[in-house]
């Protein structure tokens, strides 16, 4: 087994145990507590399960309906309608929390007081209020908490990260992500509809590509300003924008466009980033976010050369959702993060600017 590590690769501290029975280190397959059950939680259990060295020991669900079908699907598993009844279970090493954002800081929070290290679903809370809540709840515990955001541990989106810090198109000067898509699925009694559930769409799904562009563009800095364009849905709540872009200033030259419609068809997302010595264009495309079998592409254009085009592997969110929770197993044994709290923290700021952009119409800056 792996020595604890802390982030400089070092040799760290044991994490100290906070109940009777609990285990600090995973000589045996690590035990999952999964707090939810609905589409895509149900994904995420399914990932657990392929993971070497991980199991799906306890599920909580919302309905009766949910919780006959996680025992169907997973016998060997105890079933819980209340999620306090999984966190009292002191076997149950870790707890991955998807379900709607508004419950995010909650049972994040719950969890990591009984001692489990964390996996959140992205966004890390719809407020920075609750974000605190989940870093100091971390801090205090000395539990590891991770935010999901996926697409870094993309064969696609995260090769794009490792051209840019290669230098293969010298210094970026611009970025366009643009999203076109069918509309959202309502989830579980309508939550992706209901502002005060979802927080907003830039929350749901935006917060995906900030999380990109800031991590790609991190030896620039963070980003200083936000403008925001949008057409809230039916003309009514404007946190849900059935079209959205904002433009994302860095330190000058840098600059991003990051633009979304959920009034489209299929599932389509192309990321084109330019730069002094060249440019890197890539996109996928799918008849739903969810399939196995979509298309996608990645091209790498140096100055003077003809574009080449990268082989990838494999890409799409199950694939990305299977490999993120095989790295959070290794990642947790090692007592860290995938994207800590902080990180994440700042890309939900982003949203609630962006969207405060497009409220007030005008620049917001953010540092």
């Amino acid at each position: 087994m792996r020595p604890f590590l802390d982030r400089d690769g070092k040799k760290a501290k044991q994490p100290r145990p906070l109940a009777s029975g609990a285990r600090t280190s995973f000589a045996e397959p690590m035990r999952f507590g999964l707090i939810g059950y609905g589409a895509w939680g149900q994904h995420h259990a399914t990932a657990i399960e392929k993971v070497p060295g991980a199991s799906v020991a306890a599920i909580a669900c919302r309905t009766e309906a949910s919780a006959a079908a996680a025992r169907r699907d997973f016998p060997g598993a105890a079933v819980y309608l209340d999620y306090r009844r999984l966190l009292d279970q002191a076997d149950i090493d870790a707890v991955d929390v998807v379900v709607p954002n508004h419950l995010h800081a909650e049972m994040g929070v719950a969890a990591l007081e009984r001692g489990k290290d964390v996996l959140l679903e992205k966004p890390m809370a719809a407020t920075l209020a609750e974000c605190d809540r989940l870093i100091a709840a971390a801090r205090k515990t000395d539990r590891v908490l991770t935010i999901g955001h996926e697409l870094r541990v993309s064969k696609q989106w995260g090769r794009v990260k490792a051209l840019l810090d290669a230098g293969d198109i010298g210094e970026p000067r611009y970025a366009l992500v643009s999203l076109f898509r069918f509309p959202y699925r309502p989830g579980a009694v309508g939550w992706r509809y209901e502002g005060g559930r979802v927080g907003s769409w830039v929350l749901e799904e935006l917060v995906h590509h900030f999380d990109l562009l800031m991590w790609y563009f991190e030896r620039s800095g963070e980003p200083v300003s936000v403008l925001s364009l949008g057409n809230a849905r039916d003309g009514n709540d404007p946190r849900m924008s059935e079209s959205f872009s904002t433009v994302l200033r860095f330190r000058a030259p840098l600059y991003a466009v990051v633009t979304k419609t959920v009034a489209g068809f299929e599932y389509h997302l192309a990321l084109e980033i330019a730069g002094t010595e060249g440019a890197i264009r890539t996109w996928w495309s799918g008849s739903m976010d969810r399939t196995r079998h979509p298309t996608f592409e990645l091209k790498l254009g140096r100055r003077g050369r003809e574009p080449e085009t990268l082989p990838i592997e494999s890409s799409g969110e199950l694939f990305e959702l299977e490999e993120e929770l095989r790295q959070t197993v290794i990642a947790f044994a090692e007592r860290r993060p995938l994207v800590s709290g902080e990180e994440a923290r700042t890309r939900v700021l982003v949203c609630l600017e962006a969207e405060r952009s497009l409220r007030e119409g005008r620049e917001i800056p953010l540092y």
